[in-house]
């Protein structure tokens, strides 16, 4: 009976080293596996990030297109009203006296 209590306390020694070196065993990965995420992680926040730039780039290049449209549009818009304004004179003449009957 006293070997058999020896060959289970030796047994038992035995589980507790394999279950220590496997213990061991992990704990070396765990910095690896923990680096290779926090990579993992950096990589997807600068791709986001870049995304995101991309995004805000485009959005403030067809602002600026948009604003040189209506700029654009403003002067042909004061071109053609000046037009307007300097024939209104003659074109006014010109109806009245087609009303009045003198042309």
């Amino acid at each position: 009976m006293n070997e058999k209590h020896i060959q289970q306390v030796l047994e038992i020694e035995k589980q507790a080293k394999e279950v220590q070196e496997k213990a061991q065993r992990e704990a070396q990965e765990l910095p690896r596996a923990a680096e290779q995420e926090a990579q993992a992680l950096i990589a997807k926040a600068k791709a986001e990030a870049q995304e995101e730039a991309r995004r805000i780039i485009a959005e403030a290049q067809s602002e600026d297109q948009a604003n040189e449209v209506l700029a654009e549009v403003e002067r042909k818009n004061s071109e053609i009203e000046a037009k307007a304004n300097a024939n209104f004179d003659k074109a006014v003449t010109y109806v009245l006296e087609r009303v009045i009957g003198r042309a």
